[in-house]
């Protein structure tokens, strides 16, 4: 049996899976205090005998296993997680290695193996949401460096039809991505939540250019191959021939990507993304298939 956890900002989604990555039960938990969801993460798992466990988490997070704060959530706005030692607190009651790493990078992996990226090599996946975050594939892994990626808080260029004293949401950057373009600035901008919003509101396209600009900035960057969009959010249908349009516009023919509709693509998996990545890479880190999983894995 294999266990996943894809921690999210508003709720943690835990799964057990058999081998062949059936799913056999399933739970959401809200994403309160570590006090309240942990202790309920623990009781689901403790019904079953696990091999291996994936962990996508919420971020920023230490991934580095030579930095003291790896395993940890570190800076974050959400009550009691800022420098909570998640993967030492789950990994203390279980019997099992675990791989370890963020919730977009278990979506993106997701995506790679059983979604919009199947047989593709460089990826980005981003999640558009209560927040925004990226995860990067290069060479068919999950790209980490000194730590992981942050993309969803590059800084972004208001478009003209941008409210002038509008500077984003995000307590840590003005102008940033997911200050500017996550779901509460969208209601911040609109005066409500964006789920009440027409199809032909304004701020759909205030939205896709902002989504536009950062696949413009992605392809500069990385080159992928596909850039792909998770994430409440980007369940807008209307949003993909505004950001195809928008970065045909911006980009502005510099440098060649595949055709619009096959370059910017909406995930395949859906909501499942994350947790299906998630129990990949438990089984993966279960039957040690991968030397470089070995690098996520919680020595118990």
């Amino acid at each position: 049996m294999l266990g996943a956890i894809e921690a999210g900002g508003t709720k943690f989604v835990c799964a057990v899976a058999d081998g062949n990555l059936n799913i056999k039960a399933r739970v959401r938990i809200p994403t309160a205090t570590p006090e309240e969801s942990i202790p309920q993460i623990l009781l689901f798992f403790s019904h079953y005998q696990l091999e291996g466990i994936g962990i996508g988490a919420f971020g920023p997070i230490g991934v580095n296993p030579d930095s003291p704060d790896y395993g940890f959530v570190r800076q974050t706005p959400k009550p009691g997680w800022t420098n909570f030692d998640f993967l030492g607190t789950i990994s203390s009651y279980v019997d099992c290695p675990v791989y370890w790493t963020t919730d977009v990078n278990v979506a993106a992996y997701g995506e790679l193996k059983r979604g919009s990226a199947q047989g593709l090599n460089e990826v980005v996946y981003l999640t558009v949401g209560t927040g925004i975050g990226g995860g990067i594939i290069h060479d068919g892994k999950i790209y980490s460096g000194y730590s992981h990626p942050e993309v969803g808080h590059i800084a972004v260029r208001p478009p003209l039809i941008e409210r002038d004293n509008f500077r984003g949401v995000c307590p840590y950057h003005d102008f940033c991505l997911e200050g500017m373009a996550a779901g509460p600035a969208i209601a911040a901008r609109a005066g409500r939540p964006a789920t009440e919003l027409g199809a032909h509101d304004v701020a759909w396209q205030i939205e896709a250019y902002y989504l536009a600009q950062a696949a413009v900035d992605y392809t500069l960057m990385f080159a992928p191959e596909r850039i792909i969009f998770g994430g409440g959010v980007s369940n807008q249908k209307q949003l993909y021939h505004l950001i195809r349009e928008s970065f045909t516009t911006q980009l502005h023919g510099y440098v060649q990507t595949p055709p619009e509709n096959e370059y910017l693509v909406h995930a395949g998996l859906g909501d499942d993304a994350g947790i299906t990545g998630a129990l990949l890479l438990a089984s993966q880190v279960a039957r040690n298939q991968d030397a470089a999983a070995k690098y996520h894995v919680y020595k118990t």
